[in-house]
């Protein structure tokens, strides 16, 4: 066999290899144990959260800017809460700007807070990884 066509057999069987990798990974089925069920007031929350572009310095889940805390799960802290949270949200830190939001807006930020705090803890240091890419991580 010439090495051109031992080049195209090793190519071939690396991509049906791929391929049947491909379609296995993605035709498996998952289910999710428990998803957050956003009420009106947390997707309010939500959506100031994204207007004041919150993530430029703070985290979800590890995921934001690094300027301020992640607050995934700031709620359950029990030295903070939904209280303490919600008297930061206007008055903040020196470096934190001084919003104006109304106690409606606090409280809708505090919701979305909420249901974020009971989707899981971060950093999950319990988290599985298993050899399909898939990671099964524990909710509250």
């Amino acid at each position: 066999m010439s090495k051109k066509n031992s080049n195209r057999l090793i190519l071939g069987v690396l991509i049906g290899v791929l391929l049947i990798y491909n379609i296995i990974l993605y035709n498996f089925k998952t289910t999710i144990s428990s998803s957050p069920h956003l009420t009106e007031e947390a997707l309010e929350g939500e959506l100031l959260w994204q207007e004041n572009n919150c993530a430029a310095c703070h985290q979800l889940y590890g995921l934001g800017g690094y300027l301020g805390p992640d607050l995934t799960n700031v709620i359950s802290d029990p030295a903070k809460g939904r209280d303490y949270v919600k008297e930061f949200f206007n008055s903040g830190v020196s470096s934190m700007p001084r919003f104006s939001f109304t106690e409606t807006e606090k409280e809708a930020l505090a919701s979305f807070l909420e249901k974020v705090d009971k989707t899981g803890h971060y950093p999950n240091r319990s988290a599985e990884f298993h050899a399909n890419g898939w990671v099964t991580i524990e909710y509250k």
